[in-house]
């Protein structure tokens, strides 16, 4: 199968959106731009479709072995988390600035993107995160787990719940695990209309974001052109869509109508209409953005800590001083920052972590999914 150069880009538009959804709250920006990038949780539900088709291809490749398929998991999520969730802890108590920023109301969001209290649950808060488990607690438990310390990595504990479940229904095959998917979400749904707040769960419950991972499992039936794909797919985004009305707000529809645009620009890539998307998506710019996402998604937030702090000093309460030095700074900075750990962490990591799984695979190594299976 081809590689999904298309797909490549919209990693990096996405990364790139989040990066100036947290950006534009610190900035005395017109409330019509604070509006237009305000859609990030959006776009990381378009994250986890472009995961539900990566991870079943990847698992495909691994032959649904669980040694290769953790490991290589592994060498792509930690060795860039946990330098950058190090930083983030040791910056907790930095100041945000906000003292001198006087157009940053208690209201305005950059108050919840920049947080400087330390967690009084801070030891199992910080070990939550280390074993990638703080999507799991309801707000009873541990309230706000989900976004301490490195707010960004809410999602990564949903990846790999996705990633555990994924594993395990690998040998029923990919509409098995699609229908699975479809069922915790509409349970997801279900528990989120029907429980008292204290024991409802965040978005980095995987039931919450079950449906926008089976989209994606059901993308590679289009992708790969088989027989009934199209039909399949038809049937999942109407499921999709029926979730997602349950919220009540038109904004999360975005995900899946967003999707179904983009897979359309990667399959009939001379259709009309969709050329112009296609060849954006192609283009250089947006395939480098997409290698470096990853960095860029988790680098934004504590850069723009040090950065708010530091430069709310200088502008001294000038709205129009800040802005001037922060909107250029508070992009380039991030992206620049994560292409150096692109090249020097992330990529080393990632050959290194390849060549382990094809080394254990190779020699027999741990038992795959399907020997677990006969030993339960």
């Amino acid at each position: 199968m081809k590689r999904l150069e298309c797909l490549d880009g919209l990693r990096g538009m996405l990364a790139v959106y989040v990066l100036l959804g947290h950006m534009a709250p610190f900035a005395a920006l017109p409330d019509a731009v604070q509006s237009l990038v305000s859609h990030g949780g959006a776009a990381v539900d378009l994250f986890f479709v472009l995961s539900g088709l990566v991870i079943v291809k990847a698992l495909d490749r691994a032959g649904g072995r669980a040694d290769a398929f953790l490991i290589a998991r592994a060498a792509r999520i930690f060795p860039v988390f946990l330098p950058v969730f190090a930083v983030s802890v040791a910056l907790q108590v930095w100041s945000c600035g906000f003292g001198a920023m006087p157009w940053v109301g208690l209201d305005n969001a950059a108050r919840s993107i920049c947080v400087t209290a330390w967690p009084r649950t801070w030891l199992p808060e910080i070990l939550a995160h280390l074993t990638m488990t703080h999507g799991l607690f309801p707000k009873a438990v541990l309230p706000d787990v989900w976004v301490s310390f490195l707010g960004s990595t809410w999602s990564l504990s949903t990846e790999w719940q996705f990633y555990i479940l994924a594993l395990l229904l690998h040998p029923a095959g990919r509409r098995r695990l699609v229908w699975v998917l479809l069922a915790m979400a509409a349970a997801g749904a279900a528990w989120r209309l029907s429980v008292p707040e204290p024991w409802q769960f965040s978005r980095a419950f995987l039931p919450n974001k079950a449906h926008f991972f089976a989209l994606g499992v059901a993308s590679l039936g289009v992708v790969r052109s088989e027989a009934g794909g199209l039909r399949r797919y038809g049937i999942v985004l109407t499921a999709v869509v029926a979730v997602c009305a349950t919220h009540g707000t038109l904004g999360r529809l975005l995900p899946p109508l967003a999707w179904t645009l983009c897979l359309a620009a990667q399959m009939r890539p001379d259709a009309f209409g969709l050329r112009w998307a296609g060849l954006f998506l192609r283009s250089r710019v947006a395939a480098y953005l997409g290698a470096i996402s990853y960095c860029v998604y988790l680098v934004n937030e504590p850069i723009h800590k040090v950065l708010s702090g530091a430069l709310s000093g200088v502008a001294d309460g000038d709205a129009v001083l800040f802005t001037f030095m922060w909107v250029p700074a508070s992009i380039l900075l991030p992206i620049g920052v994560s292409a150096w750990l692109h090249w020097h962490l992330e990529l080393p990591a990632l050959r290194w972590g390849r060549s382990l799984a094809q080394s254990v695979a190779a020699r027999g190594g741990l038992p795959g999914r399907a020997d677990w299976s006969r030993r339960i």
